[in-house]
């Protein structure tokens, strides 16, 4: 497995990740996903370590906090062969201060997360959201206590705007408390809205993009196509309303180009989109899940070889949008062209 620089950080993480969303699942946004439990969780856990997939992503709203619980009990005596990635920050509760990145709910949120996953400390800490509410000199500030206090040790954030991301690596650099590190973000060949501010800002500030939802939501599995319906033991009949929205004639003509390189690789259509994903520019680890061994095997097959030039170009073709203002129409113009070089 190769092992990419996060970010800015000294933090070597693996390009291939494990998704622990299906761990525990539970509700109907969770429970789609998966319901793996402790004896099966620690199963793939074995195959991911074996494979040199050495860090786990989960989250305190998996399923209310069972994936942390299932996570902690499959890597129990194994936990320093580990990199556990957590986020919080999204409302886990109907209180006030039971939701945001506020000293009062991270401190607690912190430390929950340390008791469900039966830890001492927690590798990369990221923030769910942005909090308009809670200066972030205040977040910084509560961040940086818990690093100085061995709780946990790299910072980063999942989800956040431009600018949010923008004014918060200022103000960790304006006041030196810790720096993100990370930016967990949905990336895919449907959905490359991550390419116009995000990853040049990434490439800029020496932030590393750690990819969630690789397959568009569970569209590039290779079992979405032209013509036909929605196989029925598909996720997207139950979660399709939670995620982002795909155009179908776009969603199509991707999936007629991967089911080409397909043939021409001897890959799957999945192991085709992840090893696009893996050449994109800040990306450090793309997060794959996983409902059972076989398919976490699957995965493991998007690595160890490469697409060539001219695939990755037809995928990029086929999977082109016209950008958003402020990026249309200047970027098609020379002058524009010069002042701002595209992201390599």
């Amino acid at each position: 497995m190769e092992h990419r620089r996060l970010g800015r950080s000294g933090l070597h993480v693996p390009a291939l990740s494990f998704g622990a969303g299906t761990f525990g699942g539970s509700g109907p946004l969770f429970g789609a996903w998966g319901d793996t439990g402790v004896a099966q969780a620690r199963r793939m856990v074995d195959i991911a370590l074996d494979a040199g997939m050495a860090m786990f992503d989960t989250a305190d709203v998996y399923s209310d906090g069972a994936s942390e619980e299932v996570l902690g009990a499959a890597l129990k005596g194994r936990r320093d062969r580990a990199l556990v990635s957590t986020k919080a920050g999204l409302p886990v509760g109907e209180g006030a201060n039971e939701a945001g990145s506020s000293r009062a709910h991270l401190t607690r949120a912190v430390e929950a997360a340390l008791r469900r996953l039966d830890t001492d400390y927690i590798d990369l800490f990221q923030l769910h959201a942005f909090d308009a509410r809670t200066p972030v000199e205040e977040t910084l500030a509560v961040l940086d206590d818990l690093v100085r206090d061995g709780k946990i040790r790299y910072v980063g954030a999942s989800n956040y705007a431009g600018w949010q991301l923008m004014k918060t690596l200022d103000a960790a650099d304006r006041d030196r408390r810790p720096r993100f590190a990370a930016h967990q973000v949905y990336y895919s060949l449907v959905g490359r809205d991550y390419e116009w501010e995000l990853m040049p800002l990434g490439q800029d500030q020496g932030v590393g993009a750690l990819v969630w939802s690789p397959l568009g939501w569970g569209r590039l599995t290779g079992r979405i196509r032209r013509g036909q319906p929605v196989p029925e033991g598909s996720r997207l009949h139950q979660t399709a309303q939670f995620g982002p929205p795909v155009e179908d004639a776009h969603l199509y003509g991707i999936v007629d180009v991967l089911d080409e390189i397909s043939a021409e690789t001897g890959k799957t259509v999945p192991q085709v989109a992840i090893n696009w994903l893996l050449r994109r520019p800040t990306v450090a680890s793309v997060i794959v899940g996983a409902r059972d061994e076989e398919q976490l095997r699957q995965n493991l097959g998007a690595v160890g070889w490469e697409l060539d030039a001219g695939q990755v170009a037809r995928l990029d073709e086929a999977s082109a949008k016209t950008a958003p203002y402020p990026y249309y129409p200047y970027e098609r113009q020379e002058g524009f062209a010069r002042l701002n070089p595209p992201v390599v």
